[in-house]
């Protein structure tokens, strides 16, 4: 099976699991319209630029999910315009128009809709998904559908820090100035510059924009997702504090976040030095032997990303294998069950043992897979 194939055939499997009521060949239609219309390009991509285009499947079909998969067409059409109608420098510069304009009792929607059928009727990136996507299926519904994902994604694809949708509808302007324009400033206008470079093959195009703007998409979504997973631990940490030791703990971790030495934390809690080297041993204890390894797992090896099972306790491949290695035959058993997503009672009936055994041992593994972390 070559990696195309079987790109597709995971695609299948995941819509399988999150539309399992619907027929085969709608299934097998979206599949088709992410992976593209020359599926063997994949085969031969370099492994950043493969991971790219896998990030900009997944891209692509969560916009399709979360903003149109069962809506009617018609719903889903004012849904695009209120996603694209909302973003501040298109409602700004739409607004802007108006009012220069001589019919001043148009709506931001009204321009917005011309705008994106120019771009349907005009754009060669457009007219070539739409033609792939009345490839993939001859059901008018779904087809709709697939446009409405199509469009939006295209449309918020970002340059310069700034839409593809902000330059599209300068670009309108340009062709729309003797209808209805009074007067449009030289100066504020942006130059378009395209965004594709020809290839030796006829009609061949290389877009410019895919895999910038992906990445940049990318690290935004991590940063904020990252962002809110921090937050979501600290808050949840705070409380473990005040109900298992007390709100003097929690008010420490607080004051050692704001980046505050040992001496400024006693000094503003009323303890002596010792005290609060004291009180950060325990902190300390608490927050990897207790809330990371008992209380919230999941919760902090997702924003750490040091889970066993998708990120190998945060260890490189090199590292992971150096530390794989120097484990003991039981070692490994434990490990394994733990990576096979058992839990800890389901891991000592395995193993014949405790389960207070197992999260004993379970504590050893995991602070040394941090100690060869810390040391790298």
């Amino acid at each position: 099976m070559s990696l195309a194939e079987s790109i597709a055939q995971e695609w299948r499997q995941r819509l399988q699991d999150d539309l399992p009521g619907q027929a085969d060949e709608t299934r097998d239609a979206v599949v088709h319209w992410l992976v593209g219309e020359e599926p063997a390009r994949l085969n031969a991509l370099p492994t950043p630029e493969l991971k790219l285009a896998q990030q900009a499947m997944a891209y692509r079909y969560r916009i399709f999910c979360e903003n149109y998969w069962g809506q009617p067409p018609d719903r889903a059409y004012q849904k695009l315009l209120k996603k694209l109608g909302g973003l501040f420098l298109i409602r700004t510069k739409v607004r802007t128009w108006i009012a220069l304009s001589r019919d001043r009792r148009r709506a931001v929607k009204d321009v917005l809709q011309e705008v994106i059928q120019e771009m349907i009727q005009s754009d060669r990136h457009l007219q070539q998904q739409l033609r792939w996507i009345g490839q993939c299926t001859d059901r008018s519904f779904l087809r709709s559908l697939l446009m409405l994902a199509t469009v939006e994604e295209y449309c918020l694809r970002p340059i310069r820090n700034q839409p593809l949708l902000v330059y599209r509808f300068v670009n309108y302007l340009r062709r729309s100035q003797r209808g209805g324009m009074t007067q449009v400033p030289s100066a504020e206008l942006i130059q378009l510059i395209s965004e594709e470079i020809g290839t030796d093959a006829a009609e061949g195009t290389l877009s410019l924009l895919d895999f910038e703007a992906l990445a940049l998409h990318q690290e935004q979504e991590v940063f904020q997702e990252q962002q809110a997973l921090r937050s979501q631990v600290k808050q949840e940490f705070l409380s473990y504090l005040n109900e298992t030791l007390d709100a003097t703990a929690a008010q420490w971790l607080e004051l050692h976040l704001q980046g505050y030495g040992q001496d400024a934390i006693a000094q503003q809690l009323g303890l002596t030095i010792k005290q609060a080297y004291r009180l950060r041993e325990k902190v300390s204890y608490h927050a990897i032997r207790i809330f990371t390894l008992k209380q919230q797992p999941d919760l902090v090896f997702s924003w750490l990303k040091t889970s066993v099972q998708e990120h190998n306790l945060g260890l490189t491949l090199e590292q992971w294998e150096q530390y794989w290695n120097g484990l003991d035959p039981s070692q490994q058993a434990l490990l394994s069950a733990f990576k096979d997503g058992k839990t800890a009672d389901e891991v000592a009936q395995a193993l014949d043992l405790k389960p207070k055994q197992v999260m004993s041992e379970w504590a050893k593994l995991y602070l040394a897979a941090q100690s060869v972390r810390l040391s790298a």
